[in-house]
C-alpha cells in the first residue's frame, strides 16, 4: 500500500471546469451545474484501502453537508484497464453500497486529475462560492490500521469555515494521504513522482 501525498495545490486557484460521465445514471455531469455554492472535489476510488477506510464517514458527513449547501463531487480517474475494481460498473455498486448521494464521475482521460494536480485517493479540493480554492487535505487523521475512527473532523471544519465564509488558515490543512492515482501507461503527470 503506497503513501502518497496530496500536491497541495495552491489556495485561490480557480476551480477547473469539467465534463465527465456518471455512470450511475449515465449521463454526462457539467461542472456549470455548480457555480454559486461551495463545492467539493474528492478524487477516490473503489479499492483504495485508504478511501474504504474513510468512506461510511464521508458519505454521511457530505450527506450532512449538502444539506446545508454545499456541493460534492466525486472523480475517479484511476486506469480502469489494469485496476478493474475501480470500473465503471464497479462505480455503480460502490455508490449504492457506501451510501453516496453526490455524483461519483469517471475521467477516462484522466485530464480532470491533470488540472486539479490530483496525485491520490482520496485527495480532497474545496472551493468558495466563487469557485476559489480554500481547503485542500485530509478528511481526518485516520488511516487504514491506525486505529483512529474516521470522523471527518478536518473536512468537517472546512465545510463549517466555508459556510460561514471564514478563511481556512494554511497552517491548519494537512496533505492528504493515499494510494497514488493509477496514471495510464505513459501518462502520469510531470507533478507526479
Amino acid at each position: 500500500m503506497s503513501k502518497t501525498p496530496s500536491t497541495m495545490l495552491k489556495l485561490g486557484t480557480p476551480m477547473p471546469q469539467f465534463e465527465l460521465l456518471e455512470p450511475l445514471t449515465n449521463k454526462i455531469f457539467s461542472s456549470a451545474t455548480l457555480a454559486g455554492k461551495p463545492t467539493l472535489v474528492a478524487f477516490i476510488c473503489n479499492h483504495c484501502p485508504y478511501v474504504i477506510n474513510i468512506e461510511n464517514a464521508f458519505a454521511t458527513l457530505t450527506m450532512e453537508y449538502m444539506e446545508q449547501g454545499i456541493n460534492v463531487v466525486a472523480i475517479n480517474a484511476n486506469d480502469v484497464e489494469n485496476y478493474q475494481d475501480d470500473s465503471p460498473e464497479k462505480m455503480i455498486k460502490k455508490s449504492n453500497e457506501a451510501g453516496y448521494h453526490f455524483p461519483y464521475l469517471y475521467d477516462a482521460e484522466q485530464s480532470v486529475a491533470k488540472a486539479f494536480t490530483a496525485a491520490c485517493t482520496p485527495d480532497f479540493f474545496l472551493f468558495d462560492a466563487q469557485g476559489k480554492l480554500i481547503y485542500r487535505g485530509e478528511f481526518d487523521d485516520s488511516r487504514p490500521g491506525n486505529d483512529i475512527t474516521p470522523t471527518g473532523m478536518d473536512m468537517r471544519a472546512a465545510f463549517d469555515a466555508a459556510l460561514e465564509g471564514k478563511i481556512i488558515p494554511e497552517d491548519q490543512q494537512l496533505a492528504s494521504l493515499g494510494c497514488n492515482i493509477k496514471w495510464k501507461e505513459g501518462n502520469a503527470p510531470e507533478y507526479f513522482s
